[in-house]
């Protein structure tokens, strides 16, 4: 009776899942089964807690670059879906924007709005344009509901996990099964999913940052700076990001389009 119910169960899962929804500007389908009001103030919260550990950045003027450029591109953004007639896109965006003294070549934007960087990725910026490069791919990730979209995969991953081992569970063969569905789903999708999701980021990146009137073409070289300090890595289909050369190579695709929104 437990088994039927967990099947019953994970089978609905299953069948809510051809329910989807599409990422503004590329246009492509995606699962969404976790709303906004479900990840966004969990997700304020979490940066919340970050903030607090810090430590903030005590440089003046690298804090109001940060944010300068964060607000030129969340209202550039704003105005975007505003004239598209589509405002619900940023509905529930609190756009927040802070510099952590960390030497770390990273930055991110929360579900809602909510962006860090740190002071370790500056050497790679190098001025205000570069920032705007990093800025316009972190809020594309924000804006294309990715986070919504990881956390639906690992329900359904995790649901067909469980139908899996149902099925599964009276076969001699079940742990060879239970493995080859890990290594399927963690090759075939998961990997995937999260290439893509960086090159939608990208390419969405490009446009908002020239919508804020800062020149795309910068992309190129910041990514050709981050590729060349990366040291060795692995194959890009075992990897959750695009090779550095496919990732310029599609920058550079993508330069006609993001040019249209670029206005000095």
């Amino acid at each position: 009776m437990k088994k039927a119910i967990t099947v019953s169960g994970v089978l609905a899962l299953i069948f809510f899942a051809t329910g989807c929804s599409t990422v503004p500007i590329t246009g492509r389908k995606q699962l969404n089964l976790v709303s906004d009001a479900q990840l966004i103030p969990q997700s304020a919260a979490s940066y919340e807690e970050v903030i607090k550990e810090g430590p903030l950045s005590t440089n003046p003027q690298q804090t109001e670059m940060i944010r300068r450029v964060g607000q030129r591109i969340s209202v550039a953004v704003e105005q975007y879906f505003a004239d598209q007639g589509r405002p619900e896109v940023v509905n529930g965006f609190e756009w927040e924007f802070n510099l952590i003294e960390q030497d770390v070549p990273n930055a991110w934007c929360m579900p809602g709005g909510k962006v860090a960087f740190y002071t370790g990725i500056l050497p790679f910026t190098q001025d205000e344009t570069g920032v705007a490069v990093v800025m316009g791919h972190e809020v594309a990730h924000a804006i294309a509901r990715h986070s919504n979209e990881r956390v639906s995969h690992q329900m359904l991953q995790q649901g067909g996990g469980m139908l899996t081992a149902w099925f599964s569970s009276e076969s001699e063969y079940h742990e060879a099964i239970m493995a080859a569905y890990g290594l399927g789903t963690q090759y075939l999708a998961v990997l995937p999913y999260s290439r893509e999701h960086e090159s939608e980021a990208d390419h969405m990146g490009l446009i908002f940052m020239a919508m804020a009137g800062y020149n795309p073409e910068a992309a190129v070289g910041f990514w050709q700076r981050m590729g060349a300090a990366g040291g060795q890595k692995p194959p890009e289909f075992l990897s959750t990001h695009p090779s550095d050369s496919t990732r310029v190579r599609e920058i550079r695709e993508l330069m006609p389009e993001a040019m249209k929104y670029y206005q000095p």
